[in-house]
Formats: C-alpha cells, sequence, structure tokens
C-alpha cells in the first residue's frame, strides 16, 4: 500500500478564546477585548494545521465529541477545513468538551479552564485503523481523557494498546501532550515511548517524560533539552524527537543528528495571543516529516507556522499555506541563539 496523508485522533474541543487586559485576582474583574471561536484539541489543532499549510495533503480525524450545539459547530468546522471526519463520533451520553482560551494583553500569558464531557468517554474501540491508507498518526491528549489514561486489557493505558494497533496496521506514530503535573505525564508517556516513530513535545513536556529539569528561572535550557530529548529516545522506538521552546527548538535523531535553531522574530505588535503555537510547530514539523524533508527544513517550517500562528487569539486562524509561513519568518528573520 502507499501511504499518504496525515491522520488525528482524540482531542476535539470548541474554544472560546477571549483576550482579556489583565488577568484578574480572585474576586476581581477584567474586560474581555476580543474573542474568537474556533475549534481546539490535539486532533482539532493538528488537522486543520496540516490542511492549511497544503489543502492537497488527505486529512482526516477519529475522536468523539456530543450531540449538542458544541459538537455540531466542531462537525461544521472541519468541514470547512475539508477534514475527513467520518470517523469522528458522536454520542448523547456526554457534552462536548469545551475550554474558555484567556490571553492577557497586559502580561502576554495565557489561561486555559476546560470542561470535559466526551474525553471522559474516549476509549481505544473508538480508534479503527480498518481501510485507512494514511501514513502518519497523530494521537492525543493523555492527561485529559479518563479511560484512555487508565490500563485497557492488559496494556499500561489505553493509549498503549491504540498506538500500537495504529502500527500494526502500517501507520507511523505521533503523541501530543498537554500540560499537566511532570510525574503524572511520565506515568502515562513513558509506557507509550516504544510505541512511536515520532515525538514532538515543548520543553516542559520533555522534562516530565525525561526527568531532566529543562527551564531555570523562566529561560529554557537549550542543552537540558538536547539532554532529555537524547533520554527520551533511548527510551523508546522514535526515529525523530522534536522539542520547541519560545526561543527555537532542538530535534535528535536516533542515526545521532543534533539540530538546533533559533525561532522567528515575530513583531510584538503582530501577537494576538499563544494559544494554539505549539500545536502550529507540531503541524509545521509533521508535514515536514511526511514530505520526507530534510529535518533542518522541518524545523524551520514548525518555527514559520508557529510565528504565523501567533498573529490571531485562535489556535489555527492565523496559519497560512507552508510557503506563505516560511515567507512570512524570512521577512520577520529569525533568532540566531535560542
Amino acid at each position: 500500500m502507499t501511504r499518504h496523508g496525515v491522520l488525528t485522533g482524540g482531542t476535539w474541543c470548541h474554544d472560546r478564546n477571549l483576550m482579556v487586559d489583565v488577568w484578574p485576582a480572585e474576586d476581581g474583574r477584567a474586560d474581555v477585548i476580543a474573542e474568537e471561536s474556533g475549534g481546539g484539541g490535539s486532533a482539532c489543532n493538528l488537522a486543520v494545521g496540516i490542511r492549511t499549510l497544503d489543502p492537497a495533503l488527505p486529512v482526516a480525524t477519529m475522536g468523539l465529541i456530543g450531540d449538542d450545539a458544541d459538537g455540531r459547530f466542531l462537525l461544521a468546522f472541519a468541514d470547512r477545513h475539508g477534514i475527513d471526519r467520518t470517523r469522528l463520533a458522536v454520542t448523547r451520553e456526554a457534552a462536548t468538551d469545551y475550554t474558555l482560551a484567556f490571553s492577557t494583553q497586559s502580561s502576554g500569558r495565557r489561561t486555559h479552564i476546560s470542561a470535559f464531557g466526551t474525553s471522559g468517554l474516549l476509549t481505544p474501540e473508538h480508534f479503527n485503523f480498518t481501510q485507512v491508507t494514511h501514513r502518519i498518526f497523530h494521537l492525543g491528549l493523555p492527561g485529559v481523557h479518563r479511560i484512555m489514561d487508565a490500563p485497557w486489557q492488559g496494556e499500561a493505558n489505553g493509549w498503549v494498546d491504540t498506538l500500537k494497533r495504529a502500527r500494526a496496521a502500517g501507520l507511523q506514530t505521533n503523541l501530543e501532550l498537554v500540560s499537566i503535573a511532570p510525574e503524572a505525564n511520565a506515568a502515562l508517556v513513558r509506557p507509550c515511548l516504544p510505541h512511536l516513530d515520532l515525538l514532538v513535545v515543548n520543553d516542559h513536556e520533555i522534562a516530565g517524560i525525561a526527568g531532566i529539569p529543562t527551564v531555570q528561572a523562566g529561560r529554557t535550557d537549550v542543552a537540558a533539552c538536547i539532554a532529555a530529548a537524547i533520554a527520551a529516545l533511548a527510551a523508546g522506538a522514535m526515529q525523530v524527537v522534536a522539542v520547541h521552546f519560545p526561543r527555537g527548538g532542538v530535534v535528535v535523531t536516533r542515526d545521532g543528528g543534533l539540530f538546533v535553531r533559533g525561532s522567528v522574530r515575530v513583531p510584538q505588535a503582530q501577537i494576538a495571543g499563544a494559544n494554539g503555537a505549539g500545536d502550529a510547530f507540531a503541524a509545521g514539523f509533521v508535514y515536514g516529516m511526511h514530505e520526507r524533508w530534510p529535518i533542518e527544513q522541518a524545523l524551520a517550517l514548525g518555527h514559520a507556522a508557529a510565528a504565523a500562528s501567533l498573529r490571531r487569539l485562535s489556535t489555527t486562524d492565523g496559519l497560512e499555506p507552508w510557503r506563505e509561513c516560511l515567507h512570512l519568518a524570512a521577512s520577520w528573520g529569525w533568532h540566531e541563539d535560542p
């Protein structure tokens, strides 16, 4: 079989993106100065990101949403972006997940408040790889899916079961993570490492997996990220581990390759919010891997896609086709030293 395209699986949620002037203390208040509504979650964001970077590439998704207004919004969102959502199941047993995604104008920080409904009902049985012809399977998010996080039919958790079946079906696998406590991250993700071909994570997430601190006094330690990526690589089956952070990214490969690149110098006036920048990086990098680009080019596109995404509050609306993302990055320039 000639495999082509990207399949995503896992979290779909309705994001209500809000820009506030300040982040208030308890009993305080803030003013909403901008808002956007959009799709969110790992399966949604990467699917939309890949389709935006290359509208010709086949992209499909798997997951579970509710039979409600938020669910119907997400179905229409998938249709608008040309995503095959025939494997996106709908249930009446729980409400669709949603997230209030706040960006604070005064600090540039972001805060997410989520309501998980259908995520708690997602199981490995929602992932059927029969007749799937895509090349890469992108799965997430460990830590927010109750049944998937628990042991499943003799496996450490449902993620392991799903990844093993995806690889047995001929797919290359990648796992996306979410910001949870490092020890919880490690417990869920380490059993998955032997069943992954790619791993694209941020500096905090690789720290949890490897047990190596990567951020000191608020600044990412590049050497520590490299050490943590190498440790994760040694514990798994991945051919490539990529770690991104605001000032840059590092990639280590099974054959001993090491690549370090600074991120794009995004003008402060262009930044609307950081929500979705990590997903955009993953979309750019995974797209480069799918197209069998050299690592340096895939890393550059990851940074360029992340930079483009910063221009909008929502997770995906700032993205453009891959050539335009790279052109935008070239016009803004690059950080020389991450």
